[in-house]
């Protein structure tokens, strides 16, 4: 039986069912969220004289939801038009409906009888071959199953997501021992392709994999603060980035997801397990007397941390007082800052004989020790716990490439030293004379499957650009960007300068890439795997040239960004640009002219010059204006006024899109650009889109002259410019770039509706963008940026 989810339902709508719902939505499917019926009248609602019958008063807790889901941030909805793909209801008045959907996924309380009553409602309506799942992060999925009709359980499954719902990659799938295989093939497929989720098998076993290893290495943490002396802000400060964990560490973890939250995910698997992993799991004395304080973290306003006048206070645990915030500060730190890269930098401090390296020793040792043991139980492979850990809880490295990164033999010689018990897993692994628990088979990686090695599985549409440079190599290669045979005639250019930043080596590179590309080439893709797309030109070096006065060298800069940007544009073969996470300014200005754009869903594009007192110089002011007169459907009278306030707008409000959606909205993106919700997906996709214009015959644009509002239009322009000085909302330096860019956008001062050459444009832009950059306040403004992070209003 082959599977199509064209309807979804979720049923619960608190924080996580609302979330799954709006994901779907985001993906395009339309979904029915419902929830129980009030029992009770809100005073509200007696005063608007409604009864318990009404639709608004039984709908109550799902429309309530929704409207949260509309200020929750970040947000769940990568467009509030989505909203319109809800359809809220209630068990009552719409249960009958799940019979017209093809996939129903339950998210109410964790406990096994109420989720079985649920159950057997659901069976007794849904049609045959519809896939049941449960969102349950702990309850037995077989328990949940066992009385229901053979149909029921062949298509049941746990379906694992990770808050929120749109942000977190980590997907668990947990068949029953009842599952058809069909069923979770299927939900694996539709997990990555559809959902763009990392999906993760787990075995129903109790918190299924990121909650069982993530929960126990919270617990150990904390035991060994309590044990050693530390402090919470001293766990903190090395419990972070700098071992490649998330910025909230420990205890700011705990804080985020509620200590009332964690100690109930923490007594399933103390009720579940016996012996000595069942005392780690005990229920903590300081925890439980901080829940009776009701101090349960940021939904209280206070847990290990609290805030008060802008400065965080950590929890004393002795004296349950809040005081300063502690760092540690040892010279393994200092060590692992020179080191390059985080296998080295973890290896550095977990070996060092201080506070830091004891610290994180009595913390990995038996975090590593466990995930060994729980191999086979849990999960079927190394694979599935290291991607649960990375996805899930936003580790860098899962426990067996950690592991691999202080060196197995070494830090497995330290265990037995100190008495510890090493799983037969390891053992083994080690008797067998391997060194790594990953390895290489024919240049992929390979990873070791309790007897040998073996080739770890990969979705043809992931691709991973340092693996496969390091298996094919490059075509040319420079210290901005690298050029790359992605294979059936398309070739991908690479930044990889630091953030990403566009200089003259990026510039150089491009060039290059055009003219191998019409030589030699079906189309190219300009994409990365980089921490983001593009941050923008080279700041720096624009300042240090500016406050150099090397307005000639500035002057070629420019010129030479905007005349690549040209070729993106006119180039005989397709140009896609695959944008994602942070897009902004130079890197907007890259897509802006490019055949094709393929954006993950999580992309924030804007043209964000005005920031550091510029405006956007590699043409992006022509590009945007290019891309709101492309949005206007055939036929329609134009209306240039109109599209150059909304041009000015964007770029004088440095707007920047909060979703790939939302950057079409803001017309970055047109109606034919493509959005890709998986990002490990992004760079095939794009592939697939250069291919696909080169097969249906890509002709580039024709070069033609522009029609600009000119003088009248500037005029328009400046008039709300001034307006906004005047009533104090902006400085007069930003009403001096206001007029500027408005000079620009409007064409200068020809008469409304001139047609010009794209270059006379460019020529504005540029000369307008020396004026600003030679300013000394603007020059404050990018100092400010480069040092500080953030913008100066001067």
């Amino acid at each position: 039986m082959s599977y199509k989810i064209r309807k979804a339902a979720v049923l619960g709508s608190g924080v996580m069912g609302s979330g799954i719902a709006a994901h779907l939505a985001n993906i395009g499917i339309p979904t029915l969220l419902l929830d129980i019926v009030p029992k009770e009248l809100t005073a509200e609602e007696q005063a608007k004289g409604l009864t318990l019958e009404h639709s608004a008063v039984r709908n109550r807790f799902v429309n309530g939801a929704l409207q949260k889901l509309l200020k929750q941030k970040p947000a769940p909805l990568s467009s509030k038009k989505n909203m319109a793909l809800i359809t809220p209801g209630n068990f009552e008045d719409d249960f009958d409906k799940l019979k017209d959907v093809d996939w129903v996924i339950e998210v109410i309380v964790e406990n096994l009888e109420i989720k079985k009553g649920l159950m057997e409602k659901i069976d007794a309506v849904r049609k045959p071959g519809t896939i049941i799942s449960s969102n349950t992060s702990g309850v037995s999925i077989n328990a949940m199953a066992e009385e229901r009709s053979e149909d029921f359980k062949k298509h049941f499954l746990g379906t694992h997501f990770f808050n929120p719902p749109r942000y977190l990659k980590l997907l668990e799938v947990i068949p029953s021992t009842s599952t058809c295989p069909n069923v979770v093939t299927f939900m694996q497929t539709f997990g990555e392709d559809v959902l763009g989720k990392g999906v993760v098998l787990a075995k129903d076993t109790p918190n299924f994999i990121a909650n069982r290893i993530g929960t126990y290495g919270l617990i150990i943490t904390m035991k060994e603060m309590m044990a050693r002396g530390y402090s919470v802000g001293e766990v903190d400060s090395v419990t972070g980035p700098l071992i490649g964990r998330p910025k909230s560490a420990t205890f700011r973890t705990l804080d985020v997801v509620g200590l009332d939250t964690f100690a109930h995910v923490a007594k399933n698997v103390y009720d579940h397990t016996t012996g000595e992993e069942r005392q780690v799991f005990a229920e903590d004395p300081t925890l439980k007397k901080m829940i009776a304080n009701g101090w349960l973290g940021a939904k209280s306003g206070q847990g290990f941390f609290s805030k008060k006048d802008k400065i965080i206070y950590e929890l004393n645990l002795n004296t349950f007082v809040y005081e300063p915030m502690k760092k540690l500060i040892t010279p393994s730190i200092e060590m692992a800052k020179q080191a390059r890269g985080l296998a080295n930098k973890v290896k550095t401090l977990v070996y060092a004989k201080d506070r830091t390296g004891e610290l994180l020793w009595n913390i990995f040792a038996p975090t590593l020790l466990y995930s060994a043991q729980l191999t086979g139980e849990i999960a079927d492979d190394i694979v599935a716990i290291d991607n649960a850990m990375k996805w899930g809880f936003g580790w860098a490295q899962g426990p067996f490439e950690m592991w691999d990164a202080i060196g197995v033999k070494q830090s497995v010689a330290k265990m037995q030293e100190e008495g510890r018990e090493i799983p037969a897993f390891v053992k083994d692994f080690l008797e067998k004379g391997y060194e790594t628990f990953y390895s290489e088979i024919d240049g992929d990686l390979a990873f070791y499957n309790g007897t040998e090695y073996e080739k770890v599985p990969v979705n043809e549409k992931a691709i991973d650009l340092k693996r496969y440079k390091k298996k094919n190599g490059v075509i040319k290669s420079n210290s901005g960007a690298s050029l790359i045979d992605l294979g059936d005639g398309v070739a991908l250019l690479e930044f990889h300068s630091q953030s990403n930043a566009i200089g003259l080596d990026i510039i150089q590179m491009l060039n290059f890439a055009i003219d191998e590309v019409e030589a030699n080439y079906k189309g190219l893709v300009i994409g990365n795997q980089g921490k983001n797309f593009c941050v923008g030109a080279n700041l720096g070096m624009i300042l240090m040239e500016a406050q150099d006065d090397n307005i000639f060298e500035l002057d070629f800069v420019i010129k030479s960004f905007q005349q690549a940007m040209r070729r993106i544009k006119y180039s005989a073969k397709p140009v896609v640009a695959a944008p994602f996470q942070m897009t902004l300014g130079g890197g907007a200005e890259v897509c802006l002219p490019a055949a094709h754009i393929q954006a993950s869903a999580e992309t924030y594009m804007g043209l964000v010059e005005v920031g550091v007192g510029l405006i956007p110089g590699g043409a992006g002011n022509l590009g945007l204006y290019e891309k709101f007169l492309k949005g206007l459907p055939n036929g329609v009278e134009v209306d240039y006024q109109n599209i150059a306030n909304k041009v000015f707008e964007t770029v004088a409000l440095a707007k920047v899109s909060t979703s790939g959606e939302e950057a079409r909205e803001n017309n970055f993106l047109n109606f034919a650009d493509g959005v890709s919700v998986n990002p490990d997906h992004l760079i095939y996709d794009a592939k697939q889109a250069a291919l696909a214009l080169y097969e249906a015959g890509y002709t580039p644009p024709v070069k033609k002259p522009v029609k600009v509002v000119g003088a009248p239009g500037y005029a328009t322009l400046v008039l709300g410019a001034q307006g906004m000085f005047q009533s104090g909302f902006i400085s007069e330096h930003d009403l001096k770039i206001a007029k500027k860019l408005a000079y620009v956008i409007a064409g200068g001062l020809v008469p409304y509706g001139t047609e010009v050459p794209e270059e006379y444009l460019l020529n504005l832009e540029k000369e307008a963008f020396l004026q600003l950059v030679a300013d000394q306040k603007s020059q404050m403004r990018m100092q400010h940026m480069l040092v500080k992070g953030k913008p100066l209003r001067n």
